[in-house]
């Protein structure tokens, strides 16, 4: 019985190969000529031998070249011009740390550089070659181990296995003492001297995020639950959606002159947005010190205690000017609970126990998770009560600086009474 992955390496072949010469016109009789021819080809014991045979010298990586710089390639030509990096494959190694990166994406599959026809016979040997097996270990590792599984496995060929391995293995090539001037490179900090770092990609991974993140947008799944919601029907299922979203293309009008990973994907890949975060301005901000001092800006209350200095510069008293002074304090006192309310709004978010110097009496007031303890005892309460006529008396002296009037007994107990009289709202 043949490994999950291979049968399922098998699978998609022959689905791509009928689906590229099998034709709805055919006859019946052509039809299954052709799709007997497929499956003769695409079984293990035939396909081998196949493989072994046509395996072109391309060398497979996990870091082409090529995506960093489109001129370096294994010419001739560009390996006496020192244009030739070379073909490196690195796995990496699983660990649950949480970083994107070499070996804790599973089952990436290899690429290599090639053009024109060497695209397709490349792709399907490279890729057998870097199929992850069962055990976790790829076909490729298996063959340069000699391993008993893969000799069993290929036993089955109806070649023998050191031909099938020789030929196979000619695409592995595992050599990191060649880099080229085209490759961008950086100074690593490493103790106290540095290293010369070729910077190169892994394309199995930039492609395998490719593969993601369509099956996350364009999946007949996400499709039909777009489709309920522009039809508004319930469904117990979400989706989500992913914004920002950048194309980047690798070659050009020859995508194939790159790797056959970026040939396979039309030389498209996505990458998400890297723009800062977009951090909203904050109109209210829980207080920590003081919220008579932090949440009130001195213009929001100048006009008023501007006209309120009129009254009581005033050489007449009347009901027409004590009932607008009362107007006057109230609406500062609108102003007072209007704030206390923005402010528990945000109490939850933006309290922090631990970095405010708020008084007891204020943080009882102020969050909005302590309902009940306002509620119970209202001591708080009598010591916010007369903050705020103190406060009245404060705010309108250096309102009005060298104009102010001096306050009496009368005027403090105006304000007093006000406060008084909005005890209720306050709590």
């Amino acid at each position: 019985m043949l490994d999950p992955e291979i049968e399922k390496f098998f699978s998609e072949r022959k689905e791509a190969w009928l689906k590229k010469n099998v034709k709805s016109s055919m006859d019946d009789d052509v039809k299954n000529e052709l799709e007997k021819e497929c499956n003769d080809f695409y079984s293990l014991p035939n396909w081998l031998p196949f493989a072994a045979k046509n395996a072109v010298k391309r060398a497979i990586s996990s870091h082409p070249s090529k995506f960093s710089h489109p001129d370096v390639g294994a010419s001739k030509t560009n390996i006496k011009k020192k244009n030739y990096v070379s073909p490196i494959i690195n796995t990496g190694h699983f660990h649950e740390d949480g970083f994107l990166k070499t070996g804790n994406v599973q089952n990436i599959s290899l690429d290599s550089t090639g053009n024109g026809t060497e695209v397709g016979a490349i792709g399907e040997i490279g890729t057998f070659l870097s199929l992850t097996l069962s055990n976790g270990i790829r076909v490729f590792e298996h063959l340069q181990e000699n391993t008993q599984e893969i000799r069993t496995l290929f036993s089955k060929s109806t070649d023998s296995y050191k031909s099938i391995k020789d030929g196979l293995l000619c695409m592995i090539k595992q050599s990191a003492n060649q880099t080229s001037s085209k490759i961008k490179q950086v100074y690593f900090p490493v103790e106290e001297d540095y290293h010369q770092l070729s910077l190169l990609t892994n394309s199995g991974i930039v492609y395998e995020f490719r593969s993601r993140l369509d099956k996350l947008r364009f999946s007949e799944e996400i499709k039909n639950l777009r489709d309920k919601r522009r039809k508004n029907e319930f469904s117990e299922q979400g989706y989500g959606e992913i914004y920002g979203l950048t194309t980047i293309g690798y070659g050009g009008t020859k995508p194939q002159n790159i790797s056959v990973l970026n040939n396979q994907n039309g030389g498209k890949a996505h990458l998400l947005s890297s723009m800062p975060p977009s951090i909203e301005k904050r109109h209210i901000h829980f207080p920590k010190s003081d919220f008579f001092v932090e949440s009130f800006k001195q213009y929001e209350v100048a006009d008023v205690f501007k006209a309120l200095h009129k009254l009581f510069s005033a050489d007449h008293n009347n009901i027409n000017i004590r009932e607008a002074r009362d107007r006057y304090l109230q609406q500062i006192m609108d102003l007072i609970i209007e704030k206390m309310w923005a402010v528990r709004a945000v109490s939850q978010t933006q309290y922090h126990q631990e970095s405010s110097s708020l008084s007891s009496h204020q943080t009882t007031w102020l969050r909005s998770d302590l309902v009940d303890q306002r509620e119970s005892d209202e001591q708080w309460l009598d010591k916010l009560v007369h903050e705020i006529s103190r406060w009245l008396s404060r705010r309108y002296e250096k309102t009005l600086g060298k104009q102010a009037i001096k306050l009496g007994e009368e005027e403090r107990l105006l304000f007093a009474n006000t406060v008084e009289q909005n005890r209720e709202f306050l709590k």
